[in-house]
């Protein structure tokens, strides 16, 4: 993996997604108005809507919704390793989060929740 991604957060990085997390709700929010905006210029896109529903999921456990939710507040993150207004780079980073946290917890994102990502990207593209 590339240096930038091999750097650990500043204290400062971490405590503003902590804050992304704690509010719940407004995540969500974010979430889904981000996602609108950029879901035709990430190639993640189906991943990144999974694991939102799989850190929703009443059924997930705690560890894997906390990870997951720390790659989702990543993504939503206005300030981030390298700005999401760059073409073909600017998302980079949030991929290479993401791809992380899916690793951690792979086993927890269900067809179920695959399924639900496919159908709400479907909705979404045809809503813009």
């Amino acid at each position: 993996m590339s240096e930038p991604f091999m750097k650990p957060f500043s204290k400062a990085e971490m405590e503003a997604i902590r804050q992304e997390t704690r509010d719940e709700e407004g995540l969500k929010r974010r979430f889904w108005d981000k996602l609108k905006r950029v879901a035709g210029k990430i190639p993640f896109a189906e991943d990144l809507v999974a694991a939102f529903f799989c850190a929703t999921d009443p059924a997930t456990p705690s560890r894997v919704k906390l990870i997951l939710l720390g790659a989702i507040a990543y993504f939503v993150f206005p300030t981030d390793a390298i700005t999401d207004l760059l073409p073909l780079f600017g998302f980079a980073d949030d991929a290479a989060v993401l791809a992380a946290a899916i690793t951690q917890v792979a086993g927890s994102i269900t067809e179920e929740h695959k399924e639900r990502a496919r159908k709400a990207l479907k909705d979404t593209v045809e809503r813009t």
